[in-house]
């Protein structure tokens, strides 16, 4: 399986590890079954913050559950033992009708905290109802790091609408520009952004493309698909703000092979994830590194 990982990152301080994670379908039959939370959770451990998408959880357990055992992880730093310390936001239940999926943000509350959220309304007068699940958006606060604060704004898109919905994300950018004072955004998600739902032709569409500000860190010949079958840059990770793009380390923007990092065949794999272009670096590390 093909994934990827962006961090956030600054020059001599703290690197934070910021990763999205489609599960596809995740509800109470991949919560039963404790090979894959456990999977999962090593998943998330590789990341300081993960956006998780498609939760279908009625129940409000699956959260909670992954939240246990993160935080039964010990990691040792220093020649000492350390407890992880995560915690989570979540969406309401976002869809049209009776399907319904949520967002989530794992964190890592002794690296970052979460400042505000901001569920976006979709009412924008001549444009209702644009996204089949609208942006929850993030804004965290990470003291540690040269850039102290920035929002999440998610998206999973329908693929059929997958150019109209990325073209609605500069909308919301504008409306949290107008509520917060941050001057940082990362969009993230599954976009289903390439092949036969975002023709090359329909970029010229899409303002978040055609506006020089926003960078795209995930290109067009990335391939983020789960089957060896397909080739597409369905996820991406863009981001603005001067001071972000700066922060950035370099090419740690990256894709890597989630089949081959946990020995797993393609009938085992649900999505991609995000988390190192090295499989060592992001399976066997922990997070809060300090730069040189």
């Amino acid at each position: 399986m093909k994934q990827y990982f962006a961090p956030l990152s600054p020059d001599s301080c703290l690197h934070i590890k910021i990763c999205s994670f489609n599960v596809r379908s995740f509800g109470e039959a991949k919560r039963a079954r404790p090979e894959v939370i456990d999977v999962i959770v090593k998943v998330i451990s590789c990341c300081d913050i993960m956006l998780l998408m498609e939760i279908k959880d009625n129940s409000n357990k699956i959260c909670p559950l992954l939240i246990e055992n993160l935080n039964g992880i010990q990691r040792r730093g220093n020649s000492l033992l350390y407890q992880e310390e995560y915690d989570y936001v979540i969406s309401k239940r976002l869809g049209r009708k009776s399907y319904k999926e949520q967002y989530a943000f794992i964190y890592r509350s002794n690296v970052v905290s979460v400042k505000q959220t901001y569920q976006y309304p979709d009412i924008q007068p001549g444009d209702v109802d644009a996204f089949s699940r609208e942006p929850f958006v993030v804004w965290f606060k990470s003291p540690k790091t040269v850039v102290q604060e920035f929002v999440i704004i998610p998206q999973h898109t329908t693929p059929e609408t997958a150019v109209r919905e990325i073209d609605e994300l500069y909308d919301v950018y504008l409306d949290v520009k107008q509520r917060w004072k941050s001057k940082n955004f990362i969009f993230m998600g599954d976009f289903n952004a390439d092949c036969g739902y975002v023709p090359k032709k329909h970029w010229k569409n899409i303002r978040l493309r055609t506006h020089s500000e926003f960078v795209w860190l995930i290109g067009d010949k990335n391939d983020t698909t789960v089957r060896n079958s397909t080739n597409c840059a369905y996820d991406r990770i863009v981001i603005h703000g001067e001071k972000l793009i700066d922060a950035v380390v370099p090419n740690s923007a990256g894709i890597i092979d989630f089949q081959k990092a946990f020995g797993m065949i393609e009938e085992q794999v649900w999505l991609p994830f995000c988390c190192s272009p090295e499989p060592s670096a992001c399976c066997d590390g922990g997070g809060g590194e300090e730069g040189t």
